[in-house]
């Protein structure tokens, strides 16, 4: 544990597989890089959660402001492309979203089908995402390996450099 700044960076591999059954038995996808759907560089208050989960607080005290935030947002293999285009477009229409500075979208699990090409097509037909960068196919959510990131800290994120700092927790 620190306070100092660090970088999170694609893993090499990745794998979908029950890990804690088998550690023999790991099936590693090679990973092809994080998925840049818009470009761009932002700075915020790092929020996310299970994007499902995520929408349970909304009309409650506990859904947190989303002003000048970047949200982390992952779902789990029973999220297909219309559940999640659903869900996100209900976040999308809470009174605080228009404060969202940028998205990181964590990798869907294979069962959930979903492709990056539908991904694309989900987020290019939000008006409301047009002009923030948002990154996909980062490692946390559903799939190992499995980043951990500080709710609360502050982040930085820039598409050119395919770059995303926590730069304090």
């Amino acid at each position: 544990m620190s306070d100092k700044a660090f970088e999170i960076n694609s893993s090499k591999e990745w794998t979908d597989d029950a890990w804690y059954m088998d550690q023999n038995k790991r099936n590693p996808i090679k990973n092809d890089g994080w998925l840049i759907i818009n470009k761009g560089k932002a700075s915020g208050t790092l929020l996310g959660a299970n994007l499902c989960t995520f929408n349970l607080l909304q009309g409650t005290e506990y859904l947190p402001d989303l002003n000048n935030s970047i949200l982390f947002i992952e779902d789990d293999e029973e999220s297909k492309s219309v559940n999640f285009d659903r869900d996100l477009q209900s976040l999308i229409h809470q009174p605080s979203f228009k404060g969202v500075k940028g998205i990181v979208i964590g990798r869907f699990q294979k069962a959930s089908k979903m492709t990056n090409e539908k991904l694309i097509k989900i987020i290019k037909t939000k008006a409301e995402l047009k002009g923030i960068p948002v990154i996909a196919n980062v490692d946390f959510g559903h799939t190992s390996p499995i980043i951990t990131f500080p709710i609360g800290g502050e982040i930085s994120i820039d598409t050119k450099k395919k770059s995303i700092v926590i730069n304090k927790h």
